[in-house]
């Protein structure tokens, strides 16, 4: 039985990656990060922590200048050396699975991309309104801003114009590359579906919270872990290590505040302790095992359901497998003894 057990733990070591030899020989890796948000707090922490560098990666990771742009304009300054354009040779990409799938099933020069995990499996967004609006019901006829068509937030939208009745084309304005401060403040919107960093500065300028979406328990195809399908076809071993890399930095900015402050000062120039503090008591919603959220997948489908859409299935938008590979093993269990 022992040399059972030895057999296997060294098995397991070979298979992720973690041997000396593959210590001496990173694999080159590019890594886009997407929206400026909390999800992208443990991908920043991993390449602060050395967390890929552990695992035999060499990371190349930036912020795209279109997420750097929506973010200044709430008010975060991604530093300019953290800011680089992605592409089709970016061959992982941590966004929404909302939009990856939305993408595929209308743009004919959509990336071909598979997700293979997900840290953002429950809606747990707040809808954040102007100060005049008393309750959500109240947004029946406004202006209601996401950030662009298949995106999570415009997701969001039209599953909470369905909770509500609503018709999303006749009982309210959806208004697109608008979920942000400064359609706020100009007026251009009513209210808007703020992730966790737009909602802290929201609030702390004095915006409302008018409904915690988190309450309704929807599956969300959210923020993950994407991968160029062409690449994932030779490179197996970098994606199963970078997925390795994703369960160990969720571990640590759940188990080490001060890293995931460290992170969002030097990404995302968020330095204000009690901004700090609002921000981090989401982590503790990060998945320990952070799999493709399956009936997160289904859910978009249903929603954009259209004659290509219908063509697929949902196990054509994801690959479990790296992630049940480490959790069958018990490494991610073995993180949180």
């Amino acid at each position: 039985m022992k040399r059972s057990r030895s057999f296997l733990v060294i098995l397991f070591v070979l298979m992720t990656g973690v041997s000396s030899g593959a210590a001496q020989e990173p694999i080159k890796l590019r890594v886009g990060l997407g929206d400026v948000s909390l999800n992208k707090i443990p991908f920043v922490a991993a390449y602060e922590a050395g967390i890929y560098k552990k695992n035999g990666l060499d990371v190349e990771q930036s912020v795209t200048p279109a997420a750097a742009e929506v973010a200044r304009r709430t008010g975060v300054i991604v530093p300019p050396e953290m800011v680089r354009s992605g592409g089709k040779d970016t061959a992982i990409v941590i966004g929404g699975g909302s939009p990856l799938i939305v993408r595929w099933t209308s743009d004919a020069q959509a990336d071909d991309r598979v997700i293979v995990g997900c840290t953002d499996q429950v809606v747990r967004w707040r809808i954040i309104g102007r100060s005049e609006i008393a309750s959500v019901e109240q947004l029946k006829g406004k202006r209601l801003g996401y950030s662009g068509f298949g995106a999570v937030t415009h997701y969001v939208a039209l599953v909470f114009s369905g909770l509500m009745h609503w018709n999303p084309q006749q009982d309210l304005s959806l208004m697109s590359g608008a979920n942000t401060m400064d359609a706020l403040k100009s007026g251009r919107v009513d209210a808007i579906i703020a992730s966790e960093l737009h909602e802290t500065l929201a609030l702390a300028a004095g915006y409302k919270m008018l409904v915690d979406l988190a309450k309704y328990n929807l599956p969300n195809a959210g923020s993950g872990v994407n991968v160029s399908r062409a690449y994932l076809k030779n490179n197996q071993e970098a994606v199963r290590r970078f997925v390795k890399s994703t369960v160990e930095a969720i571990a640590l900015v759940k188990r080490d505040k001060q890293a995931a402050f460290h992170a969002m000062a030097k990404w995302y120039n968020v330095t204000d302790p009690k901004q700090q503090e609002y921000f981090y008591r989401e982590i503790a919603n990060l998945p320990r095992k952070p799999y493709p959220s399956i009936d997160g997948i289904k859910k978009v489908m249903e929603v954009y359901n259209s004659h290509e859409m219908r063509k697929y299935k949902a196990e054509d938008f994801y690959d479990a497998s790296f992630m049940r590979e480490l959790d069958q093993s018990k490494f991610i269990d073995g993180l949180y003894d």
